[in-house]
């Protein structure tokens, strides 16, 4: 009678042993295995760099060799250009090079000077982003201030915000959310990335001396509009147009 070692006899063990080795693929297979993924991470990388734009992994994938997903090739490529002077960021779903953080001041002096944002646009950008879809009279109520069409302008004009539609509500105002394009400039991979409660005060933002009861909510820029929203139509679009407040106390001058 064989003698059991942790409830298998010898020969089962054996077996095992045996099983797997069968199982392991050998060193041609290996390094056939290790050239396919090489060549799928030359194309992704290929792709990647004469795209004007971020690519989907569905985009990657497709032009991949069979059976290599588009993930795996990404997480090996993300890997390879981690200490390099540009790389691979996941932003807004898709994947693009950009250049190393730590290194982005070397190309600051050879771009246009970018837009700046007044307080009064910095403040109603950051409360279309964690409160979307929010209309005007909301930014308003949350800010403490009324706003001016120019400040909305302004936002609409850099991409970051869009016209999502028009709130079940009295007047049906229009309502406001961010954009791709949003989540591209502050390099979020989506929108729920943007910091919470507890890393702002992390961040020194909150001195923690803060209302009772206040808090954060977690931010959705979900493309389907909200079960309060109408389509925006051309009409819309026009009650926007004609829709010219006053100007922001707080904001004489956007630009």
């Amino acid at each position: 009678m064989l003698k059991r070692e942790g409830g298998f006899h010898l020969a089962e063990i054996a077996r095992l042993f045996s099983e797997a080795d069968g199982d392991r693929p050998s060193p041609e297979g290996s390094r056939e295995v290790d050239a396919v993924m090489a060549e799928a991470m030359r194309i992704a990388e290929a792709l990647l760099f004469a795209a004007p734009e971020p690519l989907g992994e569905q985009d990657i994938e497709k032009r991949l060799p069979r059976g290599v997903t588009a993930v795996a090739v990404l997480d090996q490529l993300k890997a390879a250009y981690s200490s390099r002077g540009v790389n691979l960021v996941r932003v807004g779903g898709k994947w693009m090079f950009r250049t190393a953080a730590d290194l982005a001041w070397l190309l600051a002096g050879g771009e246009s000077e970018p837009k700046k944002l007044s307080r009064a646009a910095l403040e109603t950008l950051a409360i279309v982003a964690y409160h979307q879809p929010v209309t005007r009279a909301e930014i308003e109520e949350i800010r403490g201030v009324a706003i001016s069409k120019g400040t909305l302008d302004v936002l609409l004009e850099t991409g970051w915000v869009r016209l999502r539609g028009r709130r079940r509500a009295p007047g049906r105002p229009i309502t406001y959310g961010t954009t791709q394009s949003f989540l591209v400039q502050f390099g979020l991979d989506a929108i729920t990335d943007l910091p919470g409660l507890e890393e702002l005060k992390g961040a020194g933002l909150f001195d923690g001396r803060l209302p009772s009861g206040f808090g954060i909510p977690q931010p959705s820029d979900q493309a389907d509009l909200a079960p309060d929203e109408d389509p925006l139509t051309d009409e819309g679009l026009e009650d926007f147009a004609a829709d010219a407040p006053g100007p922001d106390p707080e904001d004489p001058a956007i630009g």
